[in-house]
């Protein structure tokens, strides 16, 4: 018995380890795509020749916005996890009401930021001066490519994504020993209810 409850023990300060280390990647991740993607711009030419130049960054589509605010309120939400996770073990009663609403919150911010970003990613273009629609990728790579739009854009969809996992990955190790201890309370507790309904059982068909 003793050595069940050691290794149990290890197992889900094991467990707890690995969740807060996935937490800290998945904060780190998050913060460096919403730094990328605020940092994307790139001066496209209109088509027409002799027409302005036209500066394309991130706040020119509204799901790149989305992404950005919604990787940083996700790599600030998972700093209080960690800190409640690290510094309170989780057993405070402010962490235990905060921490599965964090576990819920940031997969959402992230997963759903991202799959907007990926919807968005296969259209990026702009209108010129004529009312055609001018892709800005096509534009990146005729240009030389000397500020990466498209692709800078891309890395950071892809890290968010990174981040989202991760965070799901902590979240899903962080749940599993509470999980194991519930069903082990629980079948101790059944057994002995069960054992002591017995001894009463016997004593009173006894008695008769």
């Amino acid at each position: 018995m003793c050595d069940d409850e050691k290794s149990s023990g290890s197992s889900s300060k094991c467990a707890n380890a690995i969740s807060v280390a996935a937490r800290i990647g998945g904060m780190g991740l998050a913060v460096a795509s919403a730094a990328l993607m605020a940092t994307a711009s790139q001066c496209t030419i209109y088509a027409a020749y002799g027409a302005r130049p036209r500066t394309v960054t991130y706040s020119s589509y509204a799901p790149f916005v989305f992404l950005v605010v919604a990787n940083a309120m996700a790599a600030f939400l998972s700093a209080i996890a960690v800190f409640l996770s690290v510094w309170k073990k989780g057993k405070d009663k402010v962490a235990r009401i905060l921490l599965p609403l964090i576990g819920a919150a940031v997969p959402a911010l992230l997963y759903s930021s991202t799959g907007a970003a990926f919807a968005a990613n296969g259209d990026l273009t702009y209108c010129s001066a004529y009312g055609k629609r001018v892709s800005v990728c096509a534009a990146d790579a005729y240009g030389g490519g000397s500020s990466n739009f498209c692709s800078q854009v891309r890395v950071a969809i892809y890290l968010s994504l990174g981040a989202a996992i991760a965070v799901s990955v902590a979240e899903v190790l962080r749940s599993l020993p509470f999980m194991a201890l519930g069903g082990g309370g629980g079948s101790d507790s059944d057994s002995s209810s069960s054992s002591e309904s017995g001894g009463c059982d016997h004593g009173c068909h006894h008695k008769h």
